[in-house]
């Protein structure tokens, strides 16, 4: 019998592994202009048509190579920066494994330009399938130009995966923003299909974080800056009133390197716990610098998971930081003195205290440990049965009526339970009196038990088929009196423009005002002004969250998002009308009782189950 294991082909091995670090054009844009700072460049130019798919270049001034460096630099495993393998663990520069050219040669077609300070003439390599097709020598600039055309031309089912070009210039945006944060002192540009997008000059960490979050944010940064023999801590957080539905404006660093840590984005939040509502996220771009010893950055392909040698120490110093900061720049939770108005129609303010009422004060235990002396302590001895006796007997009749009158809006009357319309258990009549169950349950009458309706839920479904309908016959928009303007991160912007038109039919009317602002001059009809804002800033993050689901269309995630944003939350009490109303639309639409994710809208106990319930 002939051998059944061989040895991969070395282009199929390659391609095989180009995929743990090329997993789409973001990642080569990563790879290259990481591979920009660590030459040395002070200005960096990146180049995008077709969202990557067709190009990614990278001009960079760098030191260039050398014609024999310019071909080594493709081959698996090919490094300047590590000789031995302690030198792994003394990592400071961005790329250091010798993957990422490998990589990129290995599943698209590449052209690399380069030349040395000290040389006459630069060097050219084209490289396709991981081999070298030509290598010349050529006039060219100092630094290196290398381009990177036809994304997986030779691996067209990974191509097949790839998003749409909105979602694959918005990971591209990502990237290249998280660079030039990690390195401000370096001017970046970025253009797309021909068009500048982006030109950030070198300059402070603080202008840098001004050029990528907007100008809004000029008065609305606090610096922070901790310095301990063990690490260092500075950067910038938002005051809470940048604090924004999504997670888009939140970086950490480390040695320059930009992170990914749930852990340390706890400590963050944490620090402010108190000054920003608990669905807001708070924004931050900050930076660690701690010994590389203390940190392995080699445990993920793409190196943006860390592990530290000591994680909690390191979130004690960046919540200490962080709360540091917040204090020096006298930000923190106030508490409210002002007078509430409701206060100056109580009994015991409008009414006057008589002296009948003030020796009956006087003659209580209570007064007596306020006013004795030694009484703080003292427990005074009484007959506990005759206490509670008095303390029901004493009740004014007035005030046992009022109780019992103020109780009824709670009780479903034994005569309303038989209230209903024959047919579906939604169908409940009008005049049946509904109890709200902790503002979130409503519960209802039926003709053969009762109906317990999840009131978010059924409101979900009755959005989503509304707005479904809507494709066809678009939603009705009313005119902010009062336009909002609407300022963004990068990838946020690129995913509004995505959904603007599909917004449109929902009946948001929103348009580009600026380089990553818009301005909502309308609203869908039946919604209340003055909430524009937030309710984008959720749509996009909860839109975000299906990102990974590809059995969903474009649309039907939007709708999806809308229904659950726009739909009346658990904790919203509502009168016996809002009540009727949701019960009768839900009984309207085509599937009342699940939501589009499967979720039951209400629940119905038979009138044989409740007895059940009751019997021996």
């Amino acid at each position: 019998m002939s051998d059944t294991i061989h040895l991969l082909p070395d282009h199929i091995a390659n391609q095989i592994a180009a995929g743990e670090v090329i997993q789409r054009p973001a990642s080569a844009v990563k790879e290259l202009l990481e591979n920009a700072v660590d030459a040395g460049a002070t200005e960096i130019r990146l180049l995008v048509n077709d969202s990557g798919k067709a190009l990614v270049q990278v001009i960079d001034n760098g030191k260039g190579m050398s014609p024999k460096d310019a071909e080594n630099a493709f081959a698996r495993h090919a490094t300047s920066k590590i000789s031995t393998i302690e030198d792994l663990f003394q990592i400071r520069t961005m790329g250091f494994r010798g993957e990422a050219l490998a990589s990129i040669a290995a599943v698209a077609q590449v052209s690399l330009k380069t030349r040395r300070a000290q040389d006459e003439l630069g060097t050219s390599v084209e490289i396709e399938n991981s081999k070298v097709t030509e290598s010349s020598s050529i006039s060219c600039a100092v630094g290196t130009s290398i381009s990177m055309k036809n994304l997986f031309f030779n691996v067209p089912a990974r191509r097949n995966f790839l998003k749409s070009n909105g979602a694959e210039l918005k990971h591209i945006i990502e990237e290249f923003t998280r660079v030039a944060l990690a390195f401000p002192e370096v001017y970046f540009s970025l253009s797309s299909n021909g068009q500048d997008v982006y030109h950030w000059d070198g300059g402070s960490f603080k202008q840098r974080a001004i050029q990528v979050l907007g100008n809004s944010y000029q008065t609305k940064l606090v610096t922070v800056g901790e310095q301990t023999d063990y690490l260092t801590i500075t950067g910038f957080v938002g005051k809470p009133e940048t604090a924004k539905k999504t997670r888009s404006d939140q970086y950490f660093f480390v040695n320059r390197r930009f992170i990914k840590s749930a852990y340390l984005h706890h400590a963050v939040a944490n620090a402010f716990d108190g000054l920003i509502a608990k669905e807001n996220f708070p924004s931050y771009i900050l930076y660690i610098d701690v010994d590389p010893t203390q940190v392995d950055i080699n445990v993920h392909p793409t190196k943006q998971e860390i592990k530290f040698e000591d994680d909690k120490i390191i979130y004690a110093f960046v919540q200490a930081a962080v709360k540091h900061a917040l204090a020096q720049f006298s930000i923190a939770p106030s508490l409210d003195f002002s007078l509430d108005a409701s206060i100056q129609q109580l009994d015991a303010i409008q009414q006057p205290f008589t002296t009948e009422k003030a020796n009956t004060a006087a003659s209580q235990s209570l007064y007596e440990g306020f006013t004795k002396k030694n009484q703080a302590h003292f427990i005074a001895k009484s007959n506990s049965k005759q206490d509670w006796k008095s303390f029901f007997t004493t009740l004014p009749s007035a005030d046992n009526n009022q109780i019992l009158h103020d109780s009824e809006s709670y009780i479903v009357k034994p005569s309303s339970m038989g209230l209903y319309k024959d047919g579906s258990p939604l169908q409940v009549n009008e005049e049946a009196i509904l109890m709200q169950l902790h503002q979130t349950f409503i519960v209802a009458p039926s003709h053969s038990g009762c109906i317990m309706i999840h009131q978010q839920l059924a409101h979900e479904r009755i959005l989503y088929e509304k707005f479904q309908k809507a494709t066809a016959h678009p939603h009705a928009t009313q005119k902010s009196l009062f336009p909002v303007v609407l300022e963004l991160s990068v990838s946020d912007a690129i995913l509004l423009e995505e959904i603007i038109e599909d917004l449109a039919l929902i009946g948001y009317e929103i348009e580009s005002f600026g380089p990553n602002s818009f301005i909502i001059q309308g609203i869908p009809a039946d919604v209340n002004a003055g909430n524009e804002k937030n309710a984008i800033e959720l749509l996009l993050e909860q839109f975000k969250h299906f990102s990974g689901d590809i059995k969903f269309s474009k649309r039907e995630k939007l709708i999806r998002c809308m229904a659950r944003q726009m739909a009346i939350k658990a904790g919203q009490a509502l009168t016996q009308k809002e009540m009727h109303a949701l019960i009768e639309a839900l009984g309207e639409c085509d599937i009342p009782n699940i939501t589009a994710s499967g979720a039951p809208t209400f629940v119905e106990f038979k009138e044989d189950y409740l007895n059940g319930l009751f019997s021996k």
